[in-house]
């Protein structure tokens, strides 16, 4: 099972598509005399992705109305595009791993509990996921490595919850 494309957008493409809906980064003609080069290919997609998902977030924010319809919507053409196989697993723990990496990367000098037990959270779901799927293809070697890396974020779920709890008086230290 492979990932790919038969014609995967350059960084030109790419960079178009980001000019299309007026989102294109500032390119120093300095540093960029050629404009967009194929080094920045993946930069560029994660803008792509961030303006993707920053026009779902506002076209399907849940509130009093919770508008499931529209998160269906998006999953509906999501699956469209990628399909319901084990690519589309694989897709999701590469989107679980930058979620975990964007909740751990807080930017401040220590990042919040809950933060941190967030992100711990959601590299569990990628470990497991991703044990699911090693298992699947009978690698029992990193079924088992995906499972410890598993238990190890649950622990710091936990460990998160438990400093969370402390911070609002419900436990002691």
């Amino acid at each position: 099972m492979s990932i790919g494309s038969d014609h995967p957008a350059g960084a030109d493409r790419i960079y178009a598509a980001l000019v299309a809906l007026g989102a294109e980064p500032v390119l120093d003609p300095e540093l960029w005399p050629q404009g967009p080069q194929e080094g920045d290919r993946l930069r560029l997609l994660g803008v792509l992705l961030a303006k993707t998902e920053l026009e779902i977030t506002a076209a399907t924010r849940l509130g009093e109305d919770e508008q499931f319809e529209d998160i269906a919507d998006v999953v509906l053409g999501w699956t469209e595009q990628v399909g319901s196989s084990g690519i589309a697993s694989n897709v999701l723990v590469n989107r679980l791993q930058r979620t975990a990496v964007q909740l751990m990367d807080g930017g401040e000098e220590k990042t919040a509990a809950g933060q941190v037990a967030s992100g711990a959270a959601v590299v569990a779901a990628a470990d497991v996921l991703s044990a699911h799927l090693q298992f699947e293809h009978g690698d029992v070697e990193r079924t088992r490595r995906a499972l410890d890396r598993t238990e190890a974020s649950v622990i710091a779920v936990l460990e998160g919850m438990h400093e969370v709890r402390v911070a609002i008086g419900d436990v002691e230290e």
